[in-house]
């Protein structure tokens, strides 16, 4: 078991809302990716999280934090859109765009945003309890 346990379990945490927000910024960084109608859109990724060890035998019903267990992708299809004046335009005037809705984008954000620096503020509490536990013995 580790010393500081807390202090793994939020760096866990820290990884996972990292890993988030850097998923959501590739999605809205590619949101305006225009592709060939022959080709396949730009997927978006979505990041897919577990707990780690949840309910094991030194700690029954006490977690260790949670870990990326992988990134699922969006539909390659994307949608069809009419710009006849786009270089990559079909000879129906049809691109590519990725199915990617900027409003859901930016809450995902905004939530991945508030795991990260609530995972942050334990980093802070629990510096100021190791602080306080070892001014105890002064």
């Amino acid at each position: 078991m580790a010393t500081f346990p807390v202090l793994s379990t939020m760096a866990n945490g820290l990884s996972v809302f990292r890993t988030w927000m850097d998923a959501v910024g590739d999605n809205l960084a590619n949101l305006n990716t225009v592709r060939r109608t022959d080709e396949a859109a730009f997927q978006a990724r979505y990041v897919v999280a577990e707990a780690v060890d949840y309910g094991n035998a030194a700690t029954p019903g006490i977690g260790t934090g949670s870990r990326v267990a992988g990134v699922a992708f969006g539909s390659a299809e994307g949608r069809l859109v009419h710009d006849p004046d786009h270089p990559l335009a079909d000879a129906d005037g049809m691109v590519r765009l990725p199915d990617i809705d900027m409003a859901t984008q930016m809450t995902q954000l905004i939530q991945a945003q508030r795991g990260y620096q609530a995972n942050l503020a334990v980093v802070d509490r629990a510096r100021d309890a190791y602080l306080a536990a070892l001014q105890i013995g002064r």
